[in-house]
């Protein structure tokens, strides 16, 4: 019998713990969505604030557009990059509209989600022709294009990877390690993985 009551408050326990539980997780829920709503309001009434400071990025003016132009890829790479040349770019990872909205103020939103693509187009497409320069034994100048995507704090893993590999086969560990600060100055939600796969590299 007493075995049988103990039995009974255990389960009443577990009962009223599982609620406790499941009401605290859907209250927690509740809050973050309001919060969310709250702060979405607030940003879309923030009025237009100036961006012409940011730090947009610019294209180096030494880039190889004269190199095997007779490969496809290539081609169709620099013509991308050429489309680029007088566009506004800036690198915005890390943001939500709604942190830009709030900074910036909501009229500039279109123009920064513009100016965050053409960056995530430009680090895609300069790792492309990296790999492609790098297929064709152009190492210095797939080097470059890297080294030019880290200088902006890009979160291209790869990019990270082969360049890590590139200063490790030649002996230069300093650019080794910068790159592991660059990437912890980038506000990437990959950044961990990143570097954890390029200490794998120096084992």
């Amino acid at each position: 019998m007493y075995w049988k009551l103990a039995s009974l408050a255990i389960f009443a326990i577990f009962c009223a713990w599982v609620w406790y539980e499941s009401h605290r997780t859907v209250n927690i829920a509740k809050k973050r969505e309001e919060e969310f709503w709250e702060r979405e309001r607030e940003a879309n009434s923030t009025r237009r604030k100036p961006i012409d400071h940011l730090d947009y990025i610019k294209l180096p003016k030494d880039l190889p557009y004269e190199l095997h132009t007779d490969n496809d890829d290539i081609s169709a790479c620099i013509r991308t990059i050429k489309e680029l040349e007088g566009e506004n770019i800036l690198n915005l990872t890390g943001y939500s509209n709604t942190d830009l909205k709030l900074e910036y103020g909501a009229p500039n939103i279109t123009e920064l989600s513009r100016c965050d693509q053409n960056y995530t187009t430009l680090v895609t497409t300069f790792q492309k022709w990296a790999d492609e320069l790098l297929n064709l034994g152009e190492e210095a100048e797939a080097v470059k294009l890297m080294e030019f995507c880290v200088r902006t704090k890009c979160d291209v893993g790869k990019t990270y990877r082969l360049l890590a590999k590139y200063y490790l086969n030649n002996g230069e560990i300093d650019k080794y390690n910068a790159l592991l600060t660059t990437i912890d100055e980038t506000k990437s939600i990959n950044k961990e993985h990143i570097k954890e796969s390029l200490y794998a590299l120096k084992v």
